[in-house]
């Protein structure tokens, strides 16, 4: 029977899944081959060699958001030219069920030294930008919907984000993440890992901050700093 469908195969997207269990593996070393199917061998490349590092991270003080969902709606007008928090590549998480200084999470890509998404991808769509600082980025005329890399990435919500509305390339979707504003199509700055981001520019409380060390990425921790002034003393944050 001819098969129609569109988007991956199931045997490529099962062999991709593979590989995304794979990813797991790799947070903090070069993955050998010789343990690994011939197959999987054949997508990941392996031994996988991780990729030059990001010039450009993003920090976030989750002790100083408000929660107002500013960087988000700034995010989604430069990157696709309309408010919808549903597109933006990062996620504010508010939880009504939690106390002060638990009750927000900012979550925002982490441009992983060795990157599980871009391991996982089957197709390179998902790779590192030379020409941008090797930030990590998606080229979507490559992606096929599969989602691998959302599966690949250890943190939650998945910072390669779903956008069921981009339909130019396949009847699915593709994924899309942070790039540092570096191919921010409505973004009137220089943005990549030398240049401005619209979440940082924008954010009212200056919650959001983009350096050029890489954070330690053994957990999420590196990533939540102090960018307490002594204003905000005066509402009776912490300011060291």
């Amino acid at each position: 029977m001819e098969n129609n469908e569109k988007g991956p195969s199931r045997r490529k997207f099962l062999v991709g899944a593979s590989a995304a269990v794979v990813a797991y593996g790799v947070a903090g070393v070069a993955v050998g081959s010789e343990a690994l199917p011939t197959e999987v061998e054949k997508i990941v490349k392996l031994p996988y060699k991780p990729p030059a590092k990001s010039e450009g991270y993003l920090v976030v003080d989750t002790k100083k958001c408000s929660s107002c969902l500013t960087c988000m709606v700034a995010c989604s007008l430069v990157q696709e030219g309309k408010e919808n928090i549903s597109l933006s590549r990062i996620q504010i998480r508010p939880n009504t069920f939690e106390h002060y200084p638990n009750d927000i999470e900012m979550q925002q890509c982490r441009q992983c030294v060795i990157p599980p998404c871009a391991l996982a991808c089957p197709t390179e769509a998902l790779h590192a930008d030379a020409a941008n600082g090797n930030v990590r980025t998606v080229d979507e005329t490559k992606c096929i919907g599969c989602k691998l890399c959302m599966y690949a990435c250890p943190y939650l919500p998945h910072m390669p984000v779903w956008d069921h509305t981009n339909k130019s390339i396949n009847d699915i979707g593709v994924v899309i993440k942070c790039d540092l504003c570096a191919g921010s199509p409505y973004w009137p700055e220089k943005g990549g890992p030398d240049g401005k981001q619209a979440c940082v520019e924008n954010c009212p409380l200056k919650a959001i901050k983009k350096v050029n060390e890489v954070p330690d990425q053994e957990d999420t921790k590196g990533y939540i700093v102090n960018l307490r002034t002594e204003a905000a003393a005066k509402i009776g944050l912490e300011t060291t």
